[in-house]
């Protein structure tokens, strides 16, 4: 329930793993939004709790030696980012002792070496990003961007740094041109992916544009270079406003790989430390000629080609089957033969495919937030030298991890943190496993 405006002198003792500083007056944790270890903060709480409450912080009374001038002046406001206020350096040692507090609470395990972690600029490095829109007429029309932080209202801002500058530059322009339509009330969401060749951006619409609409649309889009589709239901029913559309890529070019992509394809959000990850997944494999191996939720083919002009054969496995399309459409256009692609849910036991009875040398695994539960007991069959596990969750991998080195004779060498969402409380990782 929300709490009363009232203010009060909060000692922060710790920090959670969502970014918030932990206070305990009178025994009771609150979780207050916007302060570090070792302050003390003047906040109010906003919501109360059985077992803790939640707070923001006013004014930092004593302010610790990791904290900076947020760059954002929508930080604290706007939801999009929880730990602008914390150095970049400081943000990096959390997150690392979260993995590393994870794989050893869950997974009773603990790296014999920390990796350093993969880390690019922490600003403009938002290549793909969900925009919210609402039309606001008490607040002079239509408001762009993230949600407010405890709130599901836009919060109003005008520049996003986290974005890339072209993206941040069109938020007062997006809100011009949606407020000028006729369905500005009805289209509540926008998806961005920006390309190496193009911008596009996906309008989620409840109600069909008029030719008026389509107009505006067909000139903005013009204005500012950049293409517009429409999405009316789910995601097969994005089309591109003016047909036909242009196939977006990034390149990894240490790699000589070229991806090319559908603006709703998943990707990795930050491209320069994508980049650096798959040069990092390929160093930690270290793949002879002769090798085969297998790529676990290998998407679009992302580490799949890159590596399969280090090995003798690659596999890749995904269970959508649109971008298992996309990544053998990318390996012809690479001209690379020896990568072969398979459709198959990797969160389901699986059934007795002719890829599965293989055998690899290496695996790699790439799995989303649940983890890879379900596949990890078959990598006993494969018996690989090697397995690199890529993770968006310290949790699910610390699971994971448990079974690979406590059932399957494993052990963990190497782990480390990929800092592919700065500012945020989010917690990307790769650890490495050697037979043993």
């Amino acid at each position: 329930m929300r709490a009363a405006a009232v203010e009060e002198t909060l000692d922060i003792e710790s920090m959670t793993h969502d970014g918030r500083g932990v206070a305990r007056p009178g025994g009771k944790a609150v979780f207050v939004h916007g302060a570090l270890p070792g302050e003390r903060v003047i906040a109010r709480r906003v919501r109360r709790h059985r077992n803790y409450d939640e707070a923001i912080t006013l004014r930092v009374e004593r302010p610790a030696a990791e904290r900076v001038t947020p760059r954002c002046p929508h930080f604290g406001v706007c939801g999009g980012c929880a730990m602008q206020h914390l150095a970049s350096d400081a943000q990096l040692k959390s997150k690392e002792r979260q993995l590393i507090e994870e794989l050893q609470r869950v997974g009773q395990v603990s790296p014999r070496e920390l990796l350093p972690p993969v880390a690019a600029s922490p600003w403009g490095y938002r290549r793909r990003a969900r925009l919210g829109v609402k039309h606001v007429p008490k607040k002079g029309g239509v408001l762009v961007g993230f949600r407010e932080s405890y709130s599901p209202l836009i919060a109003e801002i005008g520049e996003c740094h986290v974005l890339p500058a072209r993206v941040s530059e069109l938020i007062r322009p997006l809100a011009r041109l949606i407020g000028a339509l006729s369905i500005r009330a009805r289209l509540p969401q926008i998806e961005v992916a920006l390309a190496d060749n193009v911008l596009a951006l996906v309008m989620r619409v409840l109600d069909e544009p008029d030719a008026a609409d389509r107009q505006a649309l067909v000139a903005f889009a013009a204005e500012h270079d950049l293409e517009i589709y429409l999405q009316r239901g789910g995601l097969e029913s994005v089309e591109p406003l003016s047909p036909p559309a242009t196939l977006l890529h990034y390149r990894l070019p240490e790699h000589d790989v070229t991806l090319g992509f559908r603006p709703t394809d998943f990707i990795q959000v930050n491209g320069a430390v994508n980049e650096l990850l798959v040069s990092r997944a390929i160093r930690e494999l270290d793949p002879r000629p002769e090798d085969r191996l297998l790529d676990l939720f290998c998407g679009l083919g992302n580490f799949t080609l890159p590596l399969a002009r280090r090995v003798a054969s690659v596999t890749g496995v995904e269970g959508d089957e649109g971008l298992v399309a996309r990544a053998r459409a990318n390996a012809e256009d690479n001209r690379i033969a020896n990568a072969r692609f398979h459709v198959a849910d990797l969160g389901q036991d699986l059934l007795d495919f002719d890829w599965v009875r293989e055998r690899y040398d290496l695996v790699l695994l790439d799995p989303p937030r649940v983890g890879a539960r379900a596949i990890v007991g078959r990598i006993a069959r494969w018996q690989p030298r090697r397995v690199v596990y890529v993770s968006c969750q310290p949790s699910s991998l610390a699971r994971d991890a448990g079974e690979l080195v406590h059932q399957l004779g494993y052990a963990l060498s190497r782990a480390g943190v990929i800092d592919m969402f700065p500012h945020t409380a989010h917690v990307e990782s790769m650890a490495v496993f050697d037979r043993t």
